[in-house]
């Protein structure tokens, strides 16, 4: 099931863009939850508790908090999830780069390029796979093909993570066993009491 947010504060263009979006997923005869939201912050407050969005519809020029900041947000803590900005301008192609929007669908927004887009979406998902683990204080979306190795520590774990242009260490919550279920259908193996390891070579985007 693919998880997307539309955020946009003109009602009729929202109500337009998920009419397309449902529409694509019939044709697909693909299962999808689509929830609209007014604002980039009535978004954010709901995406701290449940960051297992996977794609996003933005309007850049919204009242408050404008899509392009919001982004910026969202990109210090999920380098995956897609992001597909909706504007009438195209002012903001650069910063676009910066956030690595996957698109720009120009107002007044046509269904076939809206279509095109969850296509790629979906092509892209047949690749990419991703768990959702809690830290001390949060929960994270990681693609399972970042991940190195699983270490044992203590009651949780600390995952090894390689990200496009660095590494890091992220540590949680969940035990090596609830870890080795999650990564089952992945290339990981068990291969220490405390360790598991990818059993092919480390992922780089």
């Amino acid at each position: 099931t693919m998880k997307i947010a539309v955020i946009e504060d003109i009602q009729v263009h929202s109500d337009l863009l998920c009419s397309y979006i449902m529409k694509w997923s019939e044709e697909k005869g693909n299962s999808l939850t689509l929830e609209a939201f007014e604002s980039a912050e009535s978004f954010l407050f709901q995406w701290e508790e449940e960051p297992d969005f996977d794609v996003l519809f933005v309007d850049i020029q919204m009242a408050g908090m404008n899509g392009m900041e919001m982004a910026k947000k969202i990109r210090e803590r999920d380098e995956t999830m897609v992001i597909i900005f909706t504007t009438g301008i195209t002012d903001y192609l650069e910063e676009g780069y910066e956030v690595e929007a996957m698109h720009y669908l120009v107002k007044p927004v046509s269904e076939s390029k809206v279509k095109t887009c969850l296509d790629k979406v979906l092509e892209r998902r047949k690749w990419e796979d991703y768990i959702l683990v809690h830290t001390e204080d949060e929960i994270c979306k990681i693609n399972t093909e970042q991940i190195h190795y699983v270490e044992a520590m203590g009651h949780g774990c600390r995952l090894k993570i390689v990200g496009k242009n660095s590494s890091s260490f992220v540590e949680i919550r969940e035990s090596i066993s609830q870890m080795e279920g999650m990564l089952e259908k992945t290339e990981f193996i068990r291969c220490h009491r405390s360790y598991l390891c990818r059993t092919g070579g480390i992922y780089r985007i």
